[in-house]
């Protein structure tokens, strides 16, 4: 691995340690970090009150660049490994699933986007 792709790796990371923690401020109870599924890797999965929180967390430069760093196939993906994640757990069947996105930028108090993509049509036979 490069040394330029070990920084962003270990910018990533640090990005969720921060994420989970202003999280966890928030009241959200950390259910799973790094939830590896067939269809992908779901950095945080938690829950809050009668939601199950699918969350993607983006570190960049800016908070802009970390916004347009989600794009259309990443969200497929991610509900893809939502609902294999949701078969697997049977048990949180009763919540409301719902995508977060949680943006980290340099010198910029970070940003949690509460429902920031709902799927569309085409995604919904996946849930």
């Amino acid at each position: 691995m490069s040394r330029k792709r070990q920084a962003a790796e270990a910018r990533g990371r640090w990005a969720e340690r921060l994420a989970m923690l202003i999280l966890a401020l928030k009241g959200y109870r950390l259910l799973e970090h790094r939830a590896r599924t067939p269809a992908g890797e779901i950095d945080l999965v938690a829950q809050k009150g009668e939601a199950l929180v699918f969350i993607e967390v983006k570190a960049r430069r800016t908070l802009d660049e970390a916004e347009e760093a989600l794009g259309p196939r990443q969200r497929e993906r991610i509900i893809r490994a939502a609902s294999l994640w949701m078969a697997r757990h049977e048990r949180f069947g009763r919540l409301f699933p719902r995508y977060d996105l949680f943006l980290v930028a340099p010198w910029r108090w970070p940003v949690h986007h509460r429902a920031a993509w709902v799927p569309d049509d085409r995604s919904r036979h996946l849930l």
